[in-house]
């Protein structure tokens, strides 16, 4: 008869190692959690798992898009290609505000746009919030204000 394999709690990832005449047996034991939720026993994972979730990369799409066709509008402007925000505007059959708003975004400190594009900006930090809060024009004030967020 087998031996039933059993759930050690050891807090952390091991593998044990054990020699049966000549040949050689291993175990890895993998750190989880067994909980009572509506009667039935779940499996939790582990805390390296979950500070691996909040570590990753989790791209805000609107913003993503946004911080593009504001760098993209910016360059037509810098190019003479149009010679204001109501012309990009018109072309895109948008209200003029609307581009103006996002043209603002080409002001952002290149940290924070890298940190945008990563996928590593501030949960809260949306197109949302920078449609409705003053930006300040001044990378050290920017910084401030994105360290303002993680606090």
């Amino acid at each position: 008869m087998k031996n039933k394999p059993k759930i050690e709690a050891t807090g952390r990832a091991e593998k044990r190692e054990r020699r049966e005449g000549d040949q050689i047996r291993l175990t890895t034991f993998i750190p989880i959690k067994i909980r009572k939720r509506g009667g039935r026993a779940v499996v939790v994972r582990p805390a390296v798992a979950e500070v691996q979730a909040k570590t990753t990369a989790v791209h805000d799409q609107p913003l993503l898009t946004a911080l593009s066709r504001a760098f993209y509008w910016q360059q037509l402007l810098d190019d003479d290609v149009v010679d204001t925000g109501s012309e990009i505007a018109k072309r895109e059959g948008l209200h003029h505000s609307t581009v103006n708003e996002l043209l603002r975004l080409t002001l952002l400190e290149p940290a924070v746009v890298q940190a945008i594009y990563a996928g590593q900006q501030p949960r809260c930090m949306s197109l949302l919030w920078f449609q409705r809060n003053p930006l300040p024009v001044d990378w050290a004030a920017q910084r401030e204000v994105v360290a303002r967020f993680d606090a």
